[in-house]
């Protein structure tokens, strides 16, 4: 699959290994694809405000990486996310459920049942963001193109339910504004 990425494609692949080391991370996520595309400029014809997306990251991760629609059950069932958060965060300080906060990382992989890597430069993707690679590849066959590029990732992000995608329509990149922003 990767012979078909384009290099701004390889860079932001390249690039989400790079925002989880940084990040202290053991795991490369959506998040770190996000970032990393966010870093590249790939989202700048749609006018986004690179800050405001951090910040929304930020929060998301902050929750343990739970999206609005998990905080919706778990209010269902009487259970309040803020408080459940406010809670862990005095007791295992601020950040604790952020997986890539390095206090709490084997916290937060044994609360997400992943078993952590040893200390290696690389860092495997999780499920998620394999699929969202797999995504994109769907959606440059969908759209009968021969190269996978920046533009599919940033797709592939749109369309995948979680709080990447969250963040991203709340500062207005939905599917449907960024397949008509972005060019090939």
């Amino acid at each position: 699959m990767f012979e078909r990425f384009t290099t701004a494609a390889r860079s932001a692949v390249v690039g989400a290994q790079a925002e989880a080391t940084k990040a202290g991370a053991a795991w490369v996520t959506e998040e770190h694809l996000l970032l990393s595309l966010l870093e590249q400029g790939a989202l700048d014809p749609l006018g986004v405000d690179r800050a405001a997306i951090r910040a929304g990251l930020a929060a998301a991760r902050r929750r343990g990486g739970l999206s609005k629609a998990d905080e919706e059950a778990l209010a269902g069932l009487g259970i309040d996310l803020t408080e459940v958060v406010s809670r862990v965060e005095r007791t295992h300080g601020e950040g604790a459920l952020g997986a890539s906060a390095p206090r709490a990382r084997g916290f937060a992989a044994s609360l997400f049942g992943r078993r952590e890597p040893g200390p290696r430069s690389h860092r495997p993707f999780t499920e998620g963001a394999k699929q969202t690679l797999e995504q994109s590849l769907r959606v440059a066959l969908g759209r009968k193109d021969k190269e996978i590029g920046a533009r599919h990732l940033v797709l592939a992000l749109a369309a995948r339910p979680g709080p990447v995608s969250e963040v991203l329509a709340d500062h207005g990149v939905t599917y449907a504004h960024a397949e008509r922003g972005l060019t090939a």
